[in-house]
């Protein structure tokens, strides 16, 4: 009986097991190569480029940092969405219809990803709850500036207007080419781990 496939080759030569992965298949390459591609909001933004998750972790990594996350947990804060590169990225209201088998699918990836960069399965939940507010934040600019959402739909659905200096945030909320997204995002992670 033919077994189905349920691994993602990446360009790296790794083998990453979706359904059990495994922390020494994970390389950061991979993870910039793929986040830089995924299109965040299904690619409905303006401009030339989709808006990457790539781009939306370096934004939420900022807005966190800004907020006051302690320096040890902002690789998380720029991980945060990394179990996109091999799964895509999914709108929350697909993620509802999924269900919990999407669910626990994407936290093994993040658990495995945290492990291979050095950071626990499970964050602390300070340290969460800072990171979760960041990506509430980031999501409700882009909804703004990039998404055709309003401000009243976009509080209904991501909270309040984030108090961010325009300087602060603008240069994350253009989109970047593939190219661009990669290197700053591979930047980040290796500033980071420094």
């Amino acid at each position: 009986m033919k077994q189905d496939r349920a691994w993602q080759r990446m360009l790296s030569g790794r083998r990453l097991d979706i359904l059990d992965p495994s922390p020494i298949d994970i390389e950061v390459e991979d993870i910039a190569h793929g986040l830089s591609r995924v299109a965040r909001w299904n690619g409905q933004t303006s401009g030339d480029w989709a808006y990457s998750v790539a781009q939306h972790s370096l934004l939420v990594e900022a807005i966190a940092a800004h907020r006051g996350l302690a320096e040890r947990w902002r690789r998380a804060a720029l991980l945060h969405d990394a179990p996109e590169y091999v799964i895509g990225d999914l709108i929350t209201p697909f993620k509802a219809v999924v269900g919990p088998a999407y669910k626990g699918l994407e936290d093994r990836l993040a658990q495995a990803i945290r492990i291979r960069f050095g950071l626990p399965a499970t964050l602390p939940k300070t340290s969460l709850a800072t990171i979760k507010s960041a990506d509430r934040a980031a999501a409700f600019l882009e909804a703004t500036r990039l998404a055709g959402f309003d401000d009243t739909e976009a509080r209904r659905y991501f909270g309040r207007a984030p108090m961010l200096p325009q300087q602060f945030v603008d240069p994350f909320l253009s989109p970047w080419p593939p190219s661009k997204a990669k290197r700053l995002f591979l930047a980040r992670f290796t500033a980071l781990e420094a």
